[in-house]
């Protein structure tokens, strides 16, 4: 293994209800041994980039309802292209060659798990996105 390939692995986190089977497709053993690491890693920077995108779009997310953000944060990952493609390129950018190579024999399934990963790890952070005036006065 290369020194990157090495380095690249080495500082990814562990996910220890990550469960590999035998039985699971190929699809789902790169979910969980390649996208959901890199994911978890790569978290501070995806709230920041989302914080950045409600900015550069005149930050109308802070007025809408808890269910109005959920549906916010799915069209941006889901209709903006431009947005998503600059998140799959924070991921694929951690991915080694080897994992490189698996990923583009099924890239349109595997960018779906991609962005449902994350997706679902902005909407758990949802308490962060709040006005940055309302977080400095805590």
């Amino acid at each position: 293994m290369n020194t990157r390939d090495f380095n690249l692995k080495s500082i990814r986190p562990e996910i220890s209800t990550a469960t590999i089977h035998d039985n699971m497709s190929s699809d789902e053993r790169f979910q969980n041994l390649v996208l959901r690491p890199i994911i978890k890693l790569q978290n501070d920077l995806l709230v920041e980039v989302f914080r950045n995108y409600i900015a550069k779009h005149k930050s109308v997310f802070y007025d809408l309802s808890l269910e109005k953000r959920t549906d916010y944060i799915e069209n941006a990952i889901q209709k903006d292209m431009k947005f998503r493609n600059s998140l799959k390129g924070m991921i694929i950018g951690q991915f080694t060659v080897e994992e490189y190579l698996l990923y583009i024999k099924n890239s349109s399934a595997l960018n779906k798990r991609m962005m449902n990963i994350v997706k679902e790890r902005l909407l758990s952070n949802i308490q962060l996105f709040e006005k940055p005036e309302l977080l400095a006065a805590v």
